[in-house]
């Protein structure tokens, strides 16, 4: 039986305030998610938007919590 922590996927961006490289887990038993997490480096709020494309590849969009 696969358990929630199975699903946790690492995937690597980069913070749009200070530009370091962070990972962040993705949620894989949801197709599309839109989430604020603080950077690891820098502690400012990074707006996540996650979806699965057509060959089932993650597709993360990172912003700022003012690109609306």
């Amino acid at each position: 039986m696969r358990t929630s922590a199975d699903m946790l996927e690492p995937f690597l961006i980069h913070c749009p305030y200070c530009g370091e490289p962070i990972e962040i887990l993705i949620d894989g038993s949801v197709d599309s998610q839109r989430y604020i997490e603080d950077c690891q480096v820098c502690c400012r709020p990074i707006d996540l938007a996650v979806e699965v494309d057509a060959d089932g590849a993650w597709q993360v969009n990172v912003g700022t919590e003012n690109d609306g």
